[in-house]
């Protein structure tokens, strides 16, 4: 192998041989420098040498970027790696994920709460969850966009300013500077604005802590004292089980002012409520192939059956109300209304919901709350949650005797008996009988004048 004193003007006239795909020029001033021409006519220095009987070749790089003392002194400090008995190739690789590794920490010490809660929402809108094996419900990922909203513009509802959300002075924060004690100088300023939503937010941002453990990129960020320590705990509020319940003489007022709802969909949504006890994500997701006015059932997306749900009776005076939003949901617009979804390139159909919105993003009922509150405003009742609808179908159906096995199989409860959960799971007919007696009561109580016959014949027309 022949060796030359590498200069300016040898390097620049280095070509590869005819007829070889590669040729090679050797330093004689510095051990293992090489001039790699390829018949491509590409050009670069190399360092080969041997280390534990095996030959290592490097690129060093394009003689135009680097000049021959450059390349040098780069071939005598890997000639120097490998008389230590150091392969340089593992060395550089050592070196990368060292670098890589020190990039990695930098940007999840600089990684701030607004990044990773981003994330964290596309998390909670594409993955299932452990705890139900289904996807989170829109009005859950809501709340977390609610309660980190910094507020400002003016809302849509109501026409008033929005308020922040109590997360949201901890999004412009970097993880690295969420602890304990920021935690409980946080926690201080939202019970002062409000206790139920500061507790709320803060069961929201424990889960996102221990997400952000789960995900490399800010693994190690958040201590869990930021959340379990003492500091933290002894300035929580502690939370108080609703009992909220509807009482048998406030039916009347409770029904009297739901029927008086403008929006129909809301109404029957709110008595589909409380006369069913289903969840209210539950009843909220009804399709229309759910109902079966023929044989008078619903079909339920369970919360704890999962895939195939439960079925549940169609009581007389629900499908009444579920009847007359059918007739709504099929009315076509008319010519006015045509035109503006011409215009906007959009083609009317009826809704797949039983309770439809315009409005709603997932074009079902989304927030039924604020006119349920509204309506109750005038009637002095006290505040009822929707949840608490659930709760009072099954306080109220007491006085009907009913035995308690149907109404957890009507609201979808787990059977908590030996005998009720292997021996008892009562046919629809007879699930129907004990509804009819709940719903007709209700109904009596609230002196409401319904005759199910009338709606009968009606039940059994549609296919």
């Amino acid at each position: 192998m022949a060796k030359v004193n590498f200069t300016a003007a040898r390097v620049e006239a280095h070509r590869c041989i005819e007829g070889k795909s590669q040729s090679f020029l050797w330093d004689s001033k510095t051990p293992g420098l090489g001039l790699r021409a390829t018949a491509g006519g590409a050009k670069a220095y190399i360092f080969q040498g041997k280390i534990h009987g095996s030959t290592v070749r490097i690129t060093i790089g394009d003689p135009r970027s680097w000049t021959i003392d450059r390349a040098q002194e780069r071939a005598r400090g890997l000639q120097t790696l490998i008389d230590g008995g150091i392969d340089p190739r593992e060395h550089e690789a050592e070196q990368k994920a060292a670098h890589e590794a020190r990039q990695v920490a930098k940007r999840r010490q600089d990684a701030t709460v607004s990044e990773a809660w981003e994330r964290y929402l596309d998390h909670l809108r594409t993955k299932i969850s452990p705890k139900t094996k289904k996807p989170r419900s829109e009005r859950y990922i809501v709340d977390h966009i609610n309660l980190s909203s910094p507020g400002g513009g003016i809302a849509k509802r109501g026409g008033k300013e929005k308020v922040r959300g109590p997360l949201a002075p901890l999004m412009p924060r970097r993880l690295s500077e969420i602890t304990s004690t920021t935690m409980a100088d946080w926690l201080e300023v939202e019970i002062s604005r409000g206790p139920t939503n500061a507790a709320h937010a803060f069961g929201l941002f424990k889960a996102f802590i221990r997400w952000c453990d789960t995900h490399e990129a800010y693994a190690n960020t958040i201590s869990h004292d930021a959340y379990a320590s003492p500091k933290v705990k002894g300035i929580l509020p502690r939370s108080v089980a609703k009992d909220d319940c509807l009482q048998r003489e406030q039916l009347s007022a409770w029904f009297g002012a739901v029927r008086t709802i403008p929006n129909s969909v809301i109404s029957a949504y709110l008595q589909g409520l409380l006369i069913t006890g289903a969840r209210r994500e539950e009843l909220a997701a009804l399709r229309w192939e759910d109902v079966d006015f023929r044989w008078r059932s619903l079909t339920i997306n369970d919360k704890v059956e999962g895939t195939g749900g439960r079925t549940i009776p169609l009581t007389p005076y629900l499908a009444s109300l579920l009847l007359n939003l059918q007739r709504l949901n099929e009315t076509p617009p008319n010519r006015r209304q045509a035109a503006r979804l011409a215009e906007k390139g959009e083609h009317w159909a009826p809704s797949e919901w039983v309770f439809a919105s315009k409005t709603a993003s997932g074009g079902k009922i989304a927030e039924p709350r604020h006119a349920h509150n509204r309506a109750l405003l005038p009637t002095g009742l006290p505040h009822m949650s929707l949840h608490g609808l659930r709760r009072s179908f099954g306080t109220l159906s007491e006085w009907v005797e009913v035995p308690v096995g149907v109404v957890a199989q009507i609201q979808g409860h787990k059977p908590s008996a030996i005998a009720e959960k292997h021996y008892r799971r009562r046919p629809l007919d007879l699930l129907r009988m004990w509804h009819v007696k709940i719903e007709t009561w209700m109904l009596e109580q609230a002196g409401i004048e319904f005759r199910p016959e009338q709606t009968a014949p009606s039940l059994h027309a549609v296919k």
